[in-house]
């Protein structure tokens, strides 16, 4: 299958993770942890004078896919440097948001919800990671579409979950 038909597939198949990750229960639950990715277009989608369907927010992971990986409609072997960048920023500001909304999670959503969403989501950085490795190792089309579809797939559904007051 060409590469191109390869990466819309693979784009289009975030659209169901960020439907599981902000809209299936909608309350953060392990399964649904309202990523910031889809939870603040939805927020902004509801709130006046906005007349636009708040489902449109579970678009926002595919738009950002396809703008960020244009050399995976071409094939393109490597991975970016720009995606290295992106993975080593998303990890630092990963500890950071954990760390400054680990109190907010605590008192509004739990202990448990807490420390499940912190270790799955270091679970995911340590795949990505790995993945991000292979990926450069073997310098194929494939590694290289495994690896952005991983992290985008995380944006989509797991990254940054909502800790804190719902609005």
């Amino acid at each position: 299958m060409r590469a191109s038909y390869q990466t819309i597939a693979v784009g289009s198949g975030l659209v169901p993770l960020a439907w599981i990750g902000c809209f299936s229960r909608g309350v953060p639950t392990l399964m649904c942890p309202l990523p910031t990715m889809t939870i603040m277009p939805a927020f902004l989608l509801a709130s006046p004078p906005s007349h636009l369907p708040v489902w449109l927010a579970i678009l926002v992971p595919v738009a950002l896919f396809f703008a960020w990986s244009p050399g995976l409609f071409r094939g393109k072997m490597r991975v970016p440097k720009r995606s290295w960048a992106l993975l080593i920023t998303l990890t630092v500001l990963s500890v950071v948001y954990f760390v400054g909304s680990w109190r907010y999670g605590i008192q509004y959503q739990g202990r448990e919800y807490t420390v499940g969403v912190c270790a799955i989501s270091l679970v995911w950085i340590v795949v990505l990671w790995a993945i991000l490795y292979r990926s450069s190792r073997l310098c194929s089309f494939r590694a290289n579409l495994l690896f952005h579809a991983t992290l985008f797939a995380w944006l989509a559904w797991y990254a940054f979950p909502y800790l804190g007051e719902l609005p």
